[in-house]
């Protein structure tokens, strides 16, 4: 499979989370298909945000709103009539998850909870990702990676979090959209769990790259965390286009698609923490530093991985960009952003480099 442009022009298509850095993004990427996006989601989380700064309210439906308010999302869905939804609205940090772990459960769990209820109430719909993440998996801190058929768990509320997440989905497809019946109710539903996600564009706290990026900007030294804890690094488009391929094989083919799915990067970009933030130093330059901050910080996993072998496999989904390609790119990006570059035509540029397999970062617009 590949992604295919006249599956998605005039496809409607419904995202919650539109707002966020990884919602922004795919509505950039959808709308450069030629899909007709509604978002739904709270204000952006930051700012600045990729979703005002590409001004994205101007190529899709935005409307503002909370997961937890079923009888608006319901109405919204109705109203719209989608078909293909994708769930990305989420409290998403592991670090505000032990400050706030009530919200936590209910955006991502009950937030679940009522998309799909949506959806049962929404008969336009015929596929239907909902976004998860690599920590949904008891983790074990093994060596290798975590396929798709291994337990739920989560230590952390985030975690945890989505890990209910996924059984939720499970129950509601088991429930509701069985696929036995699929002749009968049309919907075929999947779960995908990506990995550490980075790019440019990203400015909530406590994640990696927008620290560093943050005190780069600043001329500050980077402060890290936990130097030696490796994950699966991966740039947004990466799982973006596992996403993209799944909905499309839930539209096309439904229910042989309608199962937990893993997009995560190949092994070698796998890497701890301290390795990241020295090639972005080295590629920053300006004599950019960093040191490990010795505080009391709240657990998260050592290590990491997930097997993406069924993605490779079955949908033919390939990471293109390795890791070191992924900060140049980040970097570049930033340093557009610094010279008030159009990050709209920044961000659909790098689409178009990811699309065609483009390895080398184009710097026409502000070089």
């Amino acid at each position: 499979m590949m992604i295919n442009k006249e599956f998605w022009n005039g496809k409607k298509v419904f995202i919650t989370g539109h707002t966020g850095f990884k919602g922004s993004w795919l509505s950039l990427w959808l709308s450069s298909l030629g899909a007709i996006v509604t978002g739904y989601a709270l204000m952006p989380p930051t700012r600045p945000s990729l979703f005002e700064l590409c001004n994205i309210d101007q190529l899709i439906t935005s409307v503002i709103g909370d997961v937890r308010d079923s009888e608006k999302l319901l109405q919204v869905m109705q109203e719209t009539q989608p078909e293909v939804v994708i769930h990305m609205a989420a409290q998403p940090l592991v670090r505000d998850s032990y400050k706030n772990p009530v919200d936590t459960y209910a955006i991502n769990v009950m937030g679940t909870v009522n998309v799909l209820e949506a959806v049962r109430h929404c008969p336009s719909v015929k596929g239907v990702v909902n976004v998860t993440t690599d920590k949904c998996y008891e983790n074990k801190e093994w060596i290798w990676g975590y396929r798709e058929n291994e337990p739920m768990g989560g230590y952390d509320p985030y975690s945890n979090s989505k890990a209910c997440s996924e059984l939720v989905t499970s129950s509601y497809r088991n429930s509701f959209f069985n696929p036995s019946d699929y002749a009968k109710h049309g919907v075929a539903v999947a779960t995908a769990r990506a990995g550490n996600v980075i790019g440019g564009g990203d400015w909530a706290a406590d994640r990696l790259i927008p620290d560093c990026i943050n005190a780069l900007l600043n001329n500050k030294k980077v402060m890290i965390r936990n130097p030696n804890s490796i994950r699966p690094w991966q740039h947004v488009l990466e799982p973006l286009s596992g996403y993209l391929l799944l909905a499309q094989g839930l539209y096309e083919k439904g229910v042989c698609f309608a199962e937990g799915w893993n997009f995560g990067p190949d092994d070698n970009d796998a890497k701890p923490v301290d390795w990241i933030v020295k090639k972005i130093c080295e590629q920053w330059g300006q004599n950019a530093t960093y040191e490990v901050d010795g505080g009391v910080h709240p657990h998260e996993a050592h290590y990491l991985k997930l097997d993406c072998s069924k993605a490779k496999m079955r949908l033919n989904w390939q990471p293109k960009w390795n890791l070191e390609y992924t900060l140049e790119s980040i970097i570049y990006w930033v340093q557009a952003y610094n010279k008030k570059a159009d990050m709209r035509s920044i961000c659909l540029q790098q689409i178009d480099d990811y699309m065609n397999h483009n390895n080398e970062v184009v710097k026409w617009i502000i070089t």
